[in-house]
């Protein structure tokens, strides 16, 4: 199980940058991360070896999300979006913090689905079949999304998108 342990602590910033972009929230993100985490480590003999881990991972990950999603609207709890300015990034180079900035503000504005499609195939990288396992719709629906969110990002961000 070692090697388990080693592939999931190489996999956290990609879990943390995909948490984030479901919860546009640092503090949940981390929440999010460890819930996932949690989980995963509980289950870790359904993982099966020589199996993608970070599908299996996202996967977990979207599906913890949608739970408590689900339970904050029960208990009528409201989301609190991200205070502007909190920089992305390390110190310096102000005019890239700036861009990703503007980034995560467009990606803010994208549906739920787009915003999950583009995380994971543009940001994350996963060919489209995994993208379409992990978010469990078929691939037609995956590629109609991605398109949409793309043209929603470049209207907001100009065509340098």
């Amino acid at each position: 199980m070692a090697a388990f342990e080693t592939e999931l602590l190489a996999l956290l910033p990609r879990l943390r940058r995909f948490a984030r972009s479901l919860t546009h929230d640092g503090a949940d993100a981390d929440d999010l991360c460890q819930v996932t985490i949690e989980k995963a480590l509980m289950a870790r003999n359904a993982w099966q070896a020589g199996t993608r881990l970070d599908s299996w991972m996202y996967r977990i990950m979207r599906n913890a999300w949608i739970d408590t999603a689900r339970a904050r609207s029960r208990a009528a709890e409201t989301f609190v979006a991200e205070e502007a300015g909190l920089g992305v990034g390390g110190a310096g180079n102000a005019e890239a913090r700036v861009a990703l900035n503007e980034v995560d503000a467009a990606m803010r504005t994208l549906p739920d689905e787009q915003r999950e499609a583009v995380a994971l195939v543009l940001v994350e990288g996963l060919a489209y079949k995994e993208a379409a396992e992990i978010l469990d719709i078929p691939m037609g629906t995956l590629t109609s999304r991605l398109v949409r969110g793309r043209q929603a990002l470049m209207a907001r961000l100009g065509e340098a998108a």
